[in-house]
Formats: C-alpha cells, sequence, structure tokens
C-alpha cells in the first residue's frame, strides 16, 4: 500500500487542522474504514487563502513565462515518476479500477504538459482603433482562486483546474471531495517537490458546508470552478453572486447517444455500453439515454444487451476488471431507489439490476427498455450504471426528444451521413459531443455544458482565458 496523506496541506507542506477534525476513509471494494482524513475548519481557510495571498503578491504573479513553463514542466514529470502511487490511492479511495486509474493519472501529466506549453503562448492583442493611437489588451491573473472538485475522477479534474490556473499566473486552494481526498493531497506534495513554491497551491479537505461555502464566500477569493451537481453548483452561484466573484460550473448531466440507421451499428453497440457504464457510471457524461433509429432497434438491443453482459464486474486492484463499486452505500441505495422505481412504472429489464458480489457496493449494469419519457430513471441523473434505450421514427421529433432535458453535456451521434450529423450535431443542444465516438474529453479541447449542465469551461485555451481578467490599454499618439 502506497502512503497514505492525511494531513492539511498548507505552505508547501503537510500540517495538522486547527481542529483536529478527521473523516474516516472507506474502501468501496471491502467496506473497510482504511485510514482517517484531516477535515479542514473555516479557520483553516483563512490561513490557506491568505498564504496564498502572500505568495501571489510576492512572486508568482509575476515570475517570467518562461520560469513558470519550466516549473510546470517539472510538475508533470514528478507525476509521470509517481503514476502508480496516484493509481493505487484512487483504486483505494473510490474504487476505480487500477487500469482507468493509471490512465486517469497519466492524463493529469498531460494537463500539466500542455499548460506548461501554453504559458508562452497566452497573451493578447493590439487592436487598431478609430481614434488612432495604440490600443492593446492584457491576460492577467486574477489572484487567489478556488477548485472544488467531485469524487468521481478526483485527479484528473483537480489537475483540469489546477495547471490552467498557475498558468495563468494565479494561486490555488484546492478542495477535493471528502470521499476522495488523497490524489489531491499528494498532487500538492509532489507538485510543491517539483519547484512549486510555498503557498501557490494549498489543498484543504473537508466538508463542503465548512471548507467549500468559506471558499466561496472568501474576499479574497477571485474565482471559484466547481465540478459537481447541479444542486450544489446552484448554492454556489447564489453564493458568489453577494460579490459578484467569478465562476465556472460543471455540472450534471443525461447525455443522449443517437444512432441511425445508416451507421455502423454494430460498432456504436459494441462501445456503447461502457459510454454509459465507465467509471461504474459515475460520470457527468455518461450517455445513459440511447435513442436508436427503429429499423435496427431489435438487433442493437440485443447486441448492446450481449456486450454488457461481457463486461467484468469485480475487484479493481484487477487488471481484468472494467467496473468497480459505486463510491459509497449511500450512491448504491441511491441508485438503486431509481431501479426500484422503473420496476413499479413497468420498465423492462434487459440485464442487471442486482448485487452481483456479497461484499463492496457493486451493482450489476443494467440496461431499461420501455421506460416512460417522463419517467426519474428517463430525466434524472442517476450517477450510476443504469441506461434507457428507446427507438425513434423521424430526425424532427428525435432532436425534440434529446433537447426535452435541463441538462446538456454531452453526447454521441452515430451515422455515416455528413449532412446529418453536422445538421444533429448543430441542434443537439450541449457544450460537449462526438460523431461515431464516445470521447467527451480532449486535453487541447474546450470541456463543459449548455442549460443545468453548468457556465464556463475546463481544458483547452478556454480554460486558461478563463482563469484571467481582460484588461483593454489605449496609448494616444
Amino acid at each position: 500500500m502506497p502512503t497514505l496523506p492525511t494531513h492539511l496541506f498548507l505552505n508547501g507542506r503537510y500540517a495538522d487542522d486547527l481542529a483536529r477534525r478527521r473523516t474516516p476513509l472507506i474502501n468501496p471494494a471491502t467496506e473497510a474504514v482504511f485510514t482517517e482524513v484531516a477535515a479542514a475548519e473555516p479557520a483553516d481557510v483563512e490561513t490557506a487563502v491568505s498564504a496564498a495571498q502572500k505568495a501571489w503578491e510576492s512572486g508568482w504573479r509575476d515570475l517570467s513565462p518562461g520560469k513558470r513553463t519550466e516549473i510546470l514542466f517539472n510538475v508533470a514529470r514528478k507525476l509521470r515518476e509517481h503514476i502508480e502511487e496516484l493509481a493505487q490511492l484512487e483504486m483505494l479511495q473510490i474504487g476505480k479500477p487500477i487500469a482507468d486509474a493509471r490512465d486517469e493519472a497519466g492524463l493529469g501529466a498531460r494537463v500539466f504538459e500542455f499548460y506548461a506549453g501554453a504559458i508562452t503562448k497566452f497573451g493578447g492583442q493590439t487592436l487598431p482603433v478609430s481614434r488612432g493611437g495604440f490600443d492593446f489588451t492584457l491576460r492577467q491573473s486574477m489572484g487567489v482562486v478556488a477548485a472544488i472538485v467531485p469524487w468521481n475522477f478526483p485527479f484528473p479534474i483537480a489537475c483540469w483546474k489546477v495547471a490552467p490556473a498557475l498558468a495563468a499566473g494565479n494561486c490555488v486552494v484546492l478542495k477535493p471531495a471528502s470521499l476522495s481526498p488523497l490524489t489531491a493531497l499528494k498532487l500538492g506534495e509532489l507538485a510543491h517537490a517539483a519547484g512549486l513554491p510555498p503557498g501557490v497551491l494549498q489543498v484543504l479537505p473537508g466538508s463542503g458546508a465548512a471548507v467549500g461555502d468559506a471558499l466561496v464566500t472568501h474576499p479574497r477569493i477571485r474565482k471559484v470552478s466547481f465540478t459537481g451537481s447541479t444542486e450544489v453548483g446552484r448554492r454556489i452561484m447564489e453564493l458568489a453572486a453577494r460579490d459578484l466573484k467569478r465562476i465556472s460550473l460543471e455540472l450534471g448531466g443525461k447525455s443522449p447517444n443517437i444512432v441511425f440507421a445508416d451507421a455502423d451499428w454494430q460498432r456504436a453497440a459494441d462501445s456503447s455500453p461502457m459510454s454509459v457504464f465507465a467509471n461504474t457510471g459515475q460520470d457527468c457524461c455518461a450517455r445513459s439515454r440511447v435513442f436508436v433509429e427503429r429499423s435496427i432497434f431489435e438487433p442493437f438491443v440485443e447486441r448492446f444487451v450481449q456486450a454488457t453482459r461481457a463486461l467484468k464486474v469485480g475487484d479493481p486492484a484487477q487488471e481484468e476488471t472494467q467496473l468497480g463499486p459505486l463510491v459509497s452505500a449511500g450512491q448504491r441505495a441511491s441508485v438503486e431507489e431509481y431501479l426500484t422505481d422503473a420496476r413499479q412504472r413497468g420498465s423492462r429489464f434487459a440485464c442487471g439490476g442486482s448485487r452481483p458480489l456479497p461484499k463492496g457496493w457493486f451493482l450489476e449494469p443494467t440496461v431499461l427498455l420501455d421506460v416512460d419519457k417522463k419517467d426519474r430513471c428517463w430525466r434524472e441523473e442517476i450517477f450510476g450504471p443504469v441506461v434507457a434505450l428507446t427507438p425513434f421514427d423521424d430526425e424532427a421529433t428525435l432532436l425534440q426528444e434529446v433537447n426535452d432535458s435541463p441538462y446538456g453535456l454531452s453526447g454521441s451521434v452515430w451515422t455515416q451521413n455528413l449532412s446529418r450529423a453536422l445538421r444533429v450535431a448543430r441542434a443537439v443542444e450541449s457544450g460537449v459531443l462526438s460523431i461515431n465516438s464516445h470521447s467527451s474529453v480532449h486535453v487541447e479541447a474546450p470541456f463543459g455544458g449548455f442549460k443545468q449542465s453548468g457556465l464556463g469551461r475546463d481544458l483547452g485555451m478556454a480554460a486558461m482565458e478563463g482563469y484571467t481578467e481582460l484588461k483593454n490599454v489605449y496609448v494616444a499618439e
């Protein structure tokens, strides 16, 4: 077992929290408590923000682009040296299959590499103005920003937020989810070992009520970047409005997977189960509403169910495991409530719906048919291994049903007709869309949603822009 970081990370080192509170961590695969981690209080938030403000004013904001580039590349190298340790921590705290955990640790390193390289390519513009003279824009750092990350992809999403914020010249206070603080704490440790100055990145595990609210309302926090539920995002938006704090929110989803009859539907059926069941369905991008053109619906369902039954559910430490447990007993209970509702409303279970193992918070991947489009399983984000399939007859009705959702995060379209692909891509109300693919995340491209799936963007250069203030300067002749 790797060494477990269990304290707050302040001013470049691990430190005891002021209240000496602890939160137990439970391995979802065994249901056993394996450690306790410090739980920060509002007083710790004040300490962290003050130290971060000092670090920003005393050098980080004015550090040359070349030096920031060097430090962030060093961070990326340090992360690559510790991929196995990071993966083991991720597996332990949330039950993520070890192969996926390694991939995500590598993704975090790639994110730091991308933004390290972006620093010297990021700047303002010179603008011709009607009065003559010289006009130019500056992209300036904000100061101290808060990054609040979820438990489903704790390490990569922490990197998505921390790396562009640091690259833009900000200091960051990072709050991981209570269920998954270990890799965030390790990120702070490794980043400072790679040369990040003390105070530039602080890590405060703790509850949302104690730490999250204190960060969002702190007068020196200039921006809050949050990934999590729409409900919590709405609360953050309300709190941040008090002092017009900048925010970016990546929230819930109920993404569509659209398969036309002219597509390579066999490939779509074989690959689509993991577009919703990966990470045991605990993914805001999960394509949990599958629309299939009626002429191929029956054979598509048969093949989809066959591929679902072939998925390997079990011990996340095994290389062949594809689906681990749900993150907590409460999360599994929540998903099972949806399944109970589906049974009561007459939905047909093509497969799944049971607990496959006696120990651990496991749940079989579940395929639902004949789900009414007014039912909870169709309309609400379940955040578990549940998918509903439905046939469609025409494109116009399809698009109405696809967009009849408060969410608009991701989705897929399968067709060989280029005109249709472009037409549907424009019409679907989502921030991210894949054609003949299920890939939602690209380090180089913006990621975020429409409607109640949030506002602002992670990743790509759009994220770096979101961590700066845009200033215009005019020089008269």
